[in-house]
């Protein structure tokens, strides 16, 4: 089994790995799978094939939980079972397939669950990082490599890739299209650049662009929420509400930024009215990290009528719809939705320095570290809003 062992302690910090002699072969190893879904998710020992061209095989050394594995399992977002969750990672490039140039055996990379063809429109264009090979998050998902088959068996059963990563697991397999080469020495907190500090912080400055001196709200106050508050205050917001139902979360997102912190349970009113009570008309900018239609359209309508922007950042059901009114927006209102920050994949390398640098921080973020044997207890912290997010270290 290749478990946690002395590469957990020493290979996030190095950029070879010493197991190379794997390369060209099956590796049996740890992973939680998913079988179907709603249920607690099983650690099985799986095979995981070799990588086969432009194909990438990793070590992982640690994977957030986050929001969007929850909502695969509970099909919000629909997906294939039997099937390897997880897409927020760091890890260790363990062999490459033939075609692959852009990595190495021993590279540290993120997985990247949008992916860079570098090709396509969207990839080369400037504002766009949502590449046209993009699975996540839409109505089908195959679940499979690109040859229309899996690196993972179980019991002799195939088991479905997700969100192009599947990274509950020690080792796994992605597409040379979804990984971004970051610092040898990255630390294993930078799992959470792989998604949840990445969306949140990046909604902020490059979706919204937040101003300076301007007013946000941000509703939602998990990771992806906190890391937007950090977004704004690091933009020069002067006035930064964090909207939120667990007030137990208050200290801390005022700690990170926040100015203040109000929860729609404490008012007789919509919520969208009070905050446009409290700012002479209404935010400057508002980011929507909850998933919710509801909260969704609040955040549109707590924004300025003229010039107020509403990003939106949560993963709703694929048949959810917004009952929206073209009034709110023909006055100069601006909806906008938001993947992964709008980062692209090789920016994802000055994340990693500015955090081991200090400019950013990602420890906010981070509420318990636990291993893959205890990931349904990272489900459950999860779900109850218990802390923030939990980090497995492999």
């Amino acid at each position: 089994m290749n478990r946690i062992r002395v590469q957990t302690s020493e290979n996030r910090h190095c950029s070879k790995i010493t197991t190379m002699s794997t390369a060209g072969k099956v590796i049996k190893c740890k992973a939680a799978i998913a079988w179907e879904p709603c249920k607690p998710l099983s650690v099985e020992e799986i095979e995981v094939a070799p990588p086969k061209a432009h194909e990438v095989r990793i070590k992982i050394i640690s994977s957030g939980i986050c929001g969007s594995d929850n909502s695969a399992l509970f099909q919000i977002i629909q997906t294939k079972f039997p099937v390897i969750l997880g897409h927020e990672a760091i890890g260790v490039v363990e062999s490459i397939g033939e075609g692959v140039t852009k990595v190495k055996p021993g590279d540290k990379v993120i997985p990247l669950f949008v992916p860079q063809c570098g090709c396509c429109r969207s990839c080369k264009t400037a504002n766009c990082n949502l590449c046209e090979k993009f699975e996540f998050g839409f109505s089908t998902q195959s679940g499979l490599m690109a040859d229309g088959t899996s690196r993972f068996t179980c019991k002799g059963k195939p088991i479905y890739h997700y969100a192009s990563t599947s990274t509950f697991t020690e080792y796994t397999v992605v597409s040379d299209i979804c990984v971004s080469k970051v610092d040898a020495k990255a630390p294993v907190e930078v799992c959470l650049i792989g998604c949840g500090f990445a969306t949140g912080y990046g909604a902020a400055v490059n979706t919204a662009h937040v101003t300076k001196g301007s007013t946000c709200a941000v509703f939602g106050l998990g990771g992806v929420g906190f890391s937007a508050i950090v977004g704004c205050k690091d933009a020069g917001a002067s006035r930064i509400i964090g909207v939120g139902t667990h007030k137990e979360k208050y200290p801390k997102a005022i700690q990170l930024g926040a100015t203040e912190c109000i929860n729609p349970k404490d008012y007789d009113k919509p919520i969208h009215e009070v905050i446009c009570e409290m700012t002479n008309g209404g935010v400057d900018f508002a980011i929507e990290c909850a998933g919710r239609t509801e909260t969704m359209m609040t955040a549109l309508m707590c924004t300025y009528a003229s010039n107020g922007v509403a990003v939106l950042l949560g993963v709703a059901s694929p048949t959810a719809t917004l009952p929206l009114n073209p009034g709110l927006l023909l006055t100069g209102r601006t909806l906008k939705g938001s993947i992964f920050g709008g980062y692209k994949g090789e920016e994802l390398a000055k994340l990693v320095q500015d955090y081991m640098k200090g400019k950013i921080n990602l420890d906010h973020l981070i509420s318990k570290r636990l291993t893959l044997d205890n990931i349904n207890e990272a489900f459950e912290l999860l779900r109850s809003a218990s802390g923030i997010r939990s980090i497995m270290i492999y």
